[in-house]
């Protein structure tokens, strides 16, 4: 049983995904290239395997990967953004490195429950960006790789409208990796 499970992780199939592996699928389709996932419970243990050379290479949030891309004991290739993080300047972003549908961030949103009143809406609308406004939660963020968006990109309609474009870009790679809701 654990050779027959351990076979199903290595090709990618576990049902456990992590942000990680949807990024592997994502380039394996774009590039037509083939390679083995190994699922991890996060990108902590993933990023210890990339720096005792278990693994060759693992997607990695900036907070877990940065401290060991400046120790020397790892090698950015690329943040998978539009442009470069301002947190780390010197690492290219995917479209310099020929890379540009391997756009990804991590990203939240304040939701309430369907039928929420406007006035309400409008109220937790307002604190949230007046919390992501002050300039110590900023840096607080900057510090940890998070880019706040725009003003204008802080509302509801533009949160709905970003919800709805990931979808449309994640939903045929779930689909074709029949990735199921656990």
């Amino acid at each position: 049983m654990a050779q027959a499970k351990s076979r199903q992780i290595i090709n990618g199939n576990c049902r456990r995904r992590q942000p990680g592996q949807l990024l592997g699928l994502l380039l394996q389709k774009e590039t037509g290239t083939r390679f083995g996932l190994v699922a991890y419970r996060g990108a902590g243990p993933a990023m210890q395997d990339v720096v005792a050379g278990q693994i060759e290479t693992t997607f990695a949030n900036t907070a877990t990967s940065l401290p060991h891309v400046r120790a020397g004991s790892a090698k950015a290739f690329a943040v998978t953004a539009k442009k470069r993080l301002a947190v780390a300047p010197d690492i290219p972003s995917v479209d310099e490195a020929g890379l540009p549908v391997l756009h990804f961030s991590l990203w939240a949103g304040l939701f309430a429950p369907r039928g929420t009143p406007k006035d309400i809406i409008s109220k937790l609308n307002t604190a949230a960006v007046s919390t992501l406004g002050d300039p110590t939660i900023r840096e607080s963020l900057a510090e940890q790789g998070f880019e706040i968006p725009e003003r204008e990109r802080e509302t509801p309609e533009a949160l709905g409208a970003y919800q709805k474009a990931e979808i449309e870009k994640w939903w045929p790679i779930i689909k074709a990796a029949n990735i199921k809701a656990e």
